[in-house]
């Protein structure tokens, strides 16, 4: 074998060293490239989604599935897309609330309510969502079980203590209905997530809104997701607002922080100060393909902080608008498009009127919009949204959002006073049409606009 020169011996060093070099670089940049926060993969269906709340006791005066399913054809029309059905389990009898007590005590997690029918019922009716292109998701209660669930009998161990060492319910809160699981208990995780799994896999459900889910450990919820995806591709929606559900676990979480800017104005009469920092850290914090459910009523709002009118008076139809045109998914408590005025009892039947449909119009024109332009569109798959400056900040909201061709401006006179307001428009300059009234607009960059107290304008392109 002839022995290597130095010169051969030199050059091989250098290239060694090279390549060493060429992957530390390699290394390097891979370190300072932005990644996506959303690892998980939302639905395809879900990319410009509606959601619509159903309380299946009060929506009939049968309160039951089969009943329920005679309002779908009207809810399709509206423009929904996903139906989230409170809970459907059976309700726990010891200790219970009111005369039915409440859904989030629950008492069998394989189970139906009998109020509402039976497991066929319960089939049909998810079958029948299906078959009208809607998708249906139910509520989870993971936090806490009734107090003769038969777990509390036969695994004492899976719930939480007193120092006396008896149960109680979730430390802090006066939910007596309910007692608290410890999920340091890894026999709970099984047994919840076999639950989650049953539905998904036997009923075809899409998927689950969690209640309180910040409450359980994450990890438990990127699991559980997970499991369910190995068997279909599952619509995650958490009640809580935080960054971490959205890495691997929740498709969507709650926007209570928009619900509280929004009455801040229109039911405590304070400044749109707080309502537009909330659109800068919606911009520059929210994660870009995390989604966002935005509402002017659901069943906690309801039932416990006042009806829609109540909160929001005069300037409903603008808060209405303005979840409609913001990033996020606009959600419909059942009833919404009634004009329910009034908070339904929790723990008794206590019926819907569905005798008017007073803003059942302004929903389908929202939502005929939001699945025709894709600057609506949820995560990244929507435009992002972008102020425009104007000259009476105090009282006008006004944006814009754009995504590949399509393009729409919000603008919306948050307050209860007329406003000349001019917009600083140069980036928006163009040709619109104005939805709700079907007016062509043109923006020349510096408009003046005349707005009633909570007027509204979307132009579209």
């Amino acid at each position: 074998m002839k022995t290597l020169t130095k010169t051969t011996l030199l050059f091989i060093s250098l290239f060694l060293v090279s390549c060493i070099k060429s992957k530390e670089g390699s290394d390097t940049d891979k370190r300072y490239q932005p990644h996506e926060y959303v690892e998980l993969k939302h639905p395809e269906w879900s990319k410009n989604a509606t959601i619509y709340e159903v309380n299946v006791r009060q929506f009939t005066p049968e309160g039951t599935f089969k009943a329920f399913e005679s309002h779908l054809p009207r809810i399709k029309a509206i423009g929904i897309d996903i139906i989230w059905l409170m809970p459907i389990n059976p309700i726990g009898v010891e200790k219970r609330k009111g005369t039915l007590g409440s859904y989030y005590s629950v008492k069998d997690y394989y189970g139906i309510n009998p109020e509402f029918g039976t497991k066929e019922d319960f089939k049909h009716l998810v079958d029948k969502i299906h078959s009208m292109g809607m998708h249906v998701i139910i509520d989870w209660v993971a936090n806490h079980s009734s107090w003769d669930n038969q777990l509390a009998k036969d695994h004492p161990d899976w719930y939480t203590k007193t120092e006396e060492g008896h149960f109680q319910p979730t430390p802090w809160y006066d939910w007596d209905d309910v007692i608290d699981f410890d999920y340091e208990k890894p026999g709970i995780r099984k047994y919840m997530t076999e639950a989650l799994v049953y539905w998904v896999k036997d009923f075809d459900i899409d998927g689950y809104r969690c209640d309180t889910a910040g409450f359980i450990p994450t990890d438990f919820w990127d699991n559980a997701r997970a499991e369910m995806d190995a068997v279909k591709p599952v619509f995650m929606l958490a009640e809580w607002e935080s960054r971490d559900l959205h890495k691997k676990a929740f498709d969507m979480t709650y926007s209570w922080t928009l619900f509280d800017k929004m009455t801040a104005v229109t039911r405590d009469k304070k400044s749109i100060g707080g309502l537009v920092e909330y659109m800068a850290h919606d911009v520059s914090t929210f994660p870009r393909d995390g989604y966002r459910m935005v509402f002017t009523d659901n069943h906690d709002m309801n039932s416990w902080n006042g009806n829609m009118v109540a909160n929001f008076g005069d300037g409903l139809k603008a808060s209405m608008v303005l979840c409609g045109t913001v990033n996020g998914m606009p959600l419909v408590y059942g009833g919404q498009e009634a004009g329910l005025d009034r908070s339904l009892k929790f723990f008794d039947k206590d019926q819907i009127d569905w005798s008017k449909m007073p803003y059942e119009e302004l929903y389908t024109k929202l939502f005929e919009l939001k699945h025709r332009n894709r600057a609506l569109w949820n995560g990244n798959e929507g435009g992002v949204m972008v102020r425009i400056f104007n000259d009476k900040q105090e009282q006008v909201i006004s944006f814009s959002r754009a995504k590949e061709k399509d393009k729409i401006i919000s603008i919306i006179n948050y307050s209860d006073k007329p406003a000349t307001v001019k917009l600083n428009a140069e980036h928006q300059k163009g040709n619109y049409t104005e939805w709700f009234s079907g007016a062509p607009i043109t923006l020349k960059g510096d408009d003046t606009l005349q707005l009633k107290p909570w007027q509204y304008m979307v132009l579209v392109k």
